[in-house]
C-alpha cells in the first residue's frame, strides 16, 4: 500500500484515524450507525476521541470512510474479524440493493 492510501472500507475496530479537516484523532468503535437526528442516514463508522475514549454514550462520532484523511494505527485483524467483515459487506450490499444506494 502506498503512503497515505486509505484501504477499502471497513477498517477494523480499534483503528485510529484522523478525519479530513480534523484536529483530533478518532478510534473506530463500530459500523453502520444510524444518525438519531436523521434516521435515513447510515454512517460507515462510529467512533470516539482518541486517546480519551468514550466519555458519554450520547457523544459518539459518526463518519464515513471517505472522510478519513490518515490512519495512525490499524485495529486487530484476525480470522474472526475477517469473517465478520464478510458478513458486514454482504449485509451492506443487501441494504444498498433494497434502498437503491450505491456502495462508494
Amino acid at each position: 500500500m502506498q503512503e497515505n492510501q486509505i484501504p477499502k472500507k471497513f477498517l477494523p475496530i480499534g483503528t485510529v484515524v484522523l478525519l479530513k479537516n480534523g484536529k483530533k484523532r478518532a478510534m473506530i468503535t463500530g459500523f453502520c450507525c444510524i444518525d438519531q437526528k436523521d434516521t435515513t442516514k447510515v454512517f460507515d463508522y462510529t467512533g470516539c476521541l482518541y486517546p480519551e475514549g468514550t466519555i458519554s454514550s450520547d457523544k459518539n462520532l459518526l463518519f464515513n470512510h471517505d472522510q478519513i484523511d490518515k490512519i495512525y494505527h490499524f485495529g486487530l485483524i484476525d480470522e474472526e474479524e475477517k469473517q465478520f467483515k464478510e458478513k458486514l459487506n454482504s449485509l451492506v450490499q443487501q441494504y444498498n440493493a433494497i434502498t437503491n444506494k450505491t456502495d462508494q
